[in-house]
């Protein structure tokens, strides 16, 4: 194992973070995986894994095991992490531009697609490496101004050329849920079984501003279709962002757990040796994210809910009351649609259009940015 330190921007005097990344196999693979945790930096399950993950793969390393080239960040957000008020941990916005930590991240896709006209050209992995160099280049010449930019920048250094890249996240209270894109849904399926996923939620790009998975994997598609019958443009990277259950859901033996299963994923992508155990059945149907519903407390008041992470519910059923205590008034928030609680808020108090809790249904409901901020 390497362990690589990489400075970011001061953005103060005196003061100075750094991002630390773990470089696991043959340097010269043809093969790369990688993996962060907690780029919203309160999301703790995924620093747990990747702790366990680190041992794995140190193991495996020992074996002579590792076919391919693992990159592991254990602690992607030094910046969010250092959040901290009242012993409350914050981490999902900078506090000096308010951006969320997982947004903005660069469109590869129109910083490409004109300079790649002259330079594809019959061979599919020839195209794969003249992308990937583009991609770097692309990245070089950025020129960070703040301490955001240069982690985001570093970020996409490390991952830009990677065949897999898995997200650690979680969600307030949660099932197992991965979001991918529409176009990675068959190569990430066997990674939502190992994982136990109960929701995957798909997406041919969300909106809004770009989330790190999507920078990684929406450029390939995007050049596939844009030069299609033009030059062969594989799927060079398939990226997900994994929501590794709930913020609390932070233990040894499910992070364990986890980290044997992202293993096994590993193993089925030929990137670790040895047969992987046979596929856990599937236990969900990718479903659009454009399906999700989102309900919002109608007014302030105190949550009570109804339902539970990983609930089967039906149109019309009530999944919370918000009350208020003052007039005396309970109000019903009530599912439209047909689908899995796959997330909810772990507040209980709301104030008026905080999110309550989502549902994935099977159906698209809706369109525009599709994430939460």
């Amino acid at each position: 194992m390497q362990t690589i330190h990489h400075p970011l921007l001061s953005p103060s005097l005196g003061t100075q973070r750094t991002l630390t990344s773990l470089h696991f196999g043959p340097e010269q693979a043809t093969r790369k995986a990688y993996i962060q945790a907690s780029l919203h930096a309160d999301e703790l399950p995924g620093m747990l894994v990747a702790h366990h993950l680190r041992d794995l793969l140190s193991a495996a390393e020992g074996r002579d095991e590792l076919l391919g080239r693992v990159i592991l960040v254990p602690m992607a957000n030094p910046i969010g992490l250092s959040q901290t008020a009242m012993h409350h941990q914050l981490g999902r916005f900078e506090l000096a531009s308010m951006e969320n930590f997982n947004r903005h991240y660069p469109d590869f896709f129109a910083l490409l697609k004109d300079d790649m006209v002259p330079l594809l050209g019959p061979d599919p992995e020839q195209n794969q490496t003249t992308i990937r160099a583009a991609m770097a280049r692309a990245l070089d010449e950025q020129t960070p101004s703040t301490e955001l930019q240069s982690l985001r920048q570093t970020l996409m250094r490390l991952s830009h050329d990677a065949d897999l890249v898995l997200d650690l996240h979680c969600d307030c209270e949660a099932v197992m849920h991965l979001y991918v894109e529409q176009a990675v849904v068959d190569r990430l399926a066997p990674l939502a079984r190992y994982l136990g996923a109960r929701a995957v939620l798909w997406a041919n790009g969300s909106g809004g501003s770009i989330s790190f998975d999507e920078a990684l994997s929406g450029p390939w598609w995007r050049l596939q279709a844009h030069f299609a019958g033009q030059a062969p443009v594989p799927l060079g990277c398939a990226s997900t962002t994994v929501e590794l259950r709930g913020q609390s859901d932070v233990s040894d033996a499910q992070a364990l757990q986890d980290a044997l299963a992202i293993c096994h994923y590993l193993q089925h992508e030929g990137v670790l040796a040895g047969a992987p155990p046979a596929l856990p059945p599937a236990l969900c149907e990718p479903t659009p994210l454009a399906g999700t519903e989102a309900l919002l407390a109608p007014h302030p008041g105190v949550i009570a809910f109804t339902c539970q992470p990983g609930d089967e519910v039906q149109p019309g059923q009530v999944l919370a009351h918000v009350v208020d205590p003052i007039a005396h008034r309970r109000t019903a928030v009530i599912s439209s649609i047909a689908g899995l609680v796959y997330a909810r808020q772990n507040l209980r108090w709301a104030t008026a259009g905080l999110e309550l809790c989502r549902v994935a249904g099977r159906e698209p409901i809706r369109s525009g940015n599709l994430l939460s901020p």
